[in-house]
């Protein structure tokens, strides 16, 4: 037939001539869809990493305060920090457990958790006599005796709870979650990121607009000076160590809808508790927030990416940082 191109069939000659054929303007429809999907996808991924990220700083930030608060006051570095966290962990489950089965609503979690790791605050003063006998002495009997309490305190978790995990099956869940597409993020974990900021508030509220929390910083820049004042000293470094041993339980208490608690999570938590203390700088809590929140998103895009990296990942950024600035992000160099 005239007008027809050898090899181009009568359904072809729309395309020939410059006119779309329909089946091609779907398949671009479609390629467009598609990418639009992996985009919206991507940020999914994006957003529930960092919000998980977010999370692990908010419950390391608590650990980590309560050690740069003993450290800043007492000047002991509390390797034990890591076993409060474990008790307040192992408390929470059973304290949760038996308040549920006794009739209490499954909403009533969160406080029931906070509560429980206050409870446990109560081990703070009898352990913070025991270390008076090393505040005079050489760091490393305070690092000797608060890691034989670390071996200790994994035999007391051994002997009432066994060596097997426990857990709390999911009952975070009770509070729902928010979701958009593929981006899901269950309620509580913002709720502990809430509390988390809220304790990080309190803390800088505490030490800076309070008569004692003056008086907390006073004896941490000289406490012969505070004690020639007349000062408690005795009394205030009972405080402060209660106080840090308060953050630790809550932390661990907090975290454990979300992880087993194990006998393991003791040293665990003390490796990233120290990285962050040396990323932000030891005595310092703006430093460890910083730090809590480096460590929890080099953590979280790690477990994505490539898990056996995740330890790496974060010394790696230890290292840099002793190279760089030894004294931490918000650390004072030493004089």
């Amino acid at each position: 037939m005239p007008g027809l191109v050898p090899g181009i069939q009568p359904s072809e000659r729309g395309g020939a001539s410059g006119t779309m054929d329909p089946g091609d303007k779907h398949r671009d429809d479609h390629g467009v869809q598609a990418s639009l999907t992996g985009h919206r996808d991507s940020m999914a991924a994006f957003g529930n990493i960092l919000l998980g990220g977010i999370f692990h700083a908010a419950v390391l930030f608590l650990v980590a305060a309560g050690l740069q608060l003993v450290f800043g006051v007492q000047k002991i570095v509390n390797l034990a920090c890591g076993s409060f966290y474990a008790l307040g962990a192992y408390f929470g489950i059973t304290f949760v457990t038996i308040s549920l089965r006794a009739g209490l609503p499954a909403w009533t979690l969160l406080p029931l958790l906070i509560i429980a790791g206050a409870l446990m605050a109560v081990v703070g003063p009898p352990i913070e006599r025991i270390l008076r006998t090393v505040y005079d002495r050489d760091e490393s009997f305070q690092l000797l005796l608060t890691f034989a309490m670390v071996l200790m305190f994994q035999d007391v978790f051994r002997f009432l709870w066994g060596a097997n995990p426990q857990s709390l099956d999911n009952v975070q869940l009770v509070y729902g979650k928010i979701a958009a597409g593929d981006f899901i993020v269950p309620v509580y974990n913002l709720l502990v990121i809430a509390a988390a900021i809220g304790a990080a508030a309190a803390i800088g509220l505490f030490l800076q607009r309070t008569n004692y929390g003056r008086l907390l910083r006073a004896t941490a820049e000289n406490r012969s000076m505070a004690e020639a004042l007349g000062v408690d000293v005795r009394s205030i470094y009972t405080v402060v160590f209660t106080l840090g041993t308060l953050l630790g339980t809550v932390g661990g208490a907090l975290v454990v809808p979300t992880a087993a608690a194990s006998l393991d999570m003791a040293v665990e938590v003390v490796i990233e508790a120290f990285a962050v203390v040396v990323i932000g700088g030891l005595g310092s809590m703006a430093g460890a927030l910083a730090g809590s929140l480096l460590v929890g998103l080099i953590r979280a895009i790690s477990l994505v990416v490539y898990p056996e990296f995740e330890i790496l990942a974060i010394y790696l950024i230890v290292i840099g940082v002793l190279l760089l600035r030894p004294s931490g992000l918000f650390g004072k160099p030493a004089a």
